[in-house]
């Protein structure tokens, strides 16, 4: 039988990182990552998607599905230093699921 999961979304996330960005950095570990700069939050989102694959390749699902949460909350909280919402890569996205992958990656390199 599965765990039963509490009902917590991305979007719940991008609130708690919004909410998290206005506290004071002596509490709060997202406005610390913030007064660091786009380029120390980006730093960080690579170091998480570094540890992600390899988690992928060589660990446990269950590493797996904890460095996939450090790099979901660091990709939030890189787009929350450059004011870009979830909602504008959701809207990137539905531009995008009108045409397949392969076509895409195509039109792309073309431009």
């Amino acid at each position: 039988m599965k765990p039963r999961m509490a009902k917590f979304t991305i979007h719940d996330l991008e609130q708690r990182v919004s909410e998290r960005a206005q506290a004071a950095p002596d509490v709060s570990y997202t406005r610390k990552l913030l007064d660091r700069g786009v380029a120390q939050c980006a730093k960080k989102f690579g170091e998480e998607a570094f540890e992600t694959v390899l988690a992928a390749v060589g660990e446990d699902r269950e590493r797996l599905i904890a460095e996939a949460a450090d790099l979901i909350y660091h990709l939030l909280v890189l787009l929350k230093a450059r004011a870009i919402t979830l909602a504008e890569v959701e809207a990137a996205l539905l531009a995008r699921s009108n045409q397949s992958g392969l076509d895409e990656k195509a039109a792309r390199k073309h431009s």
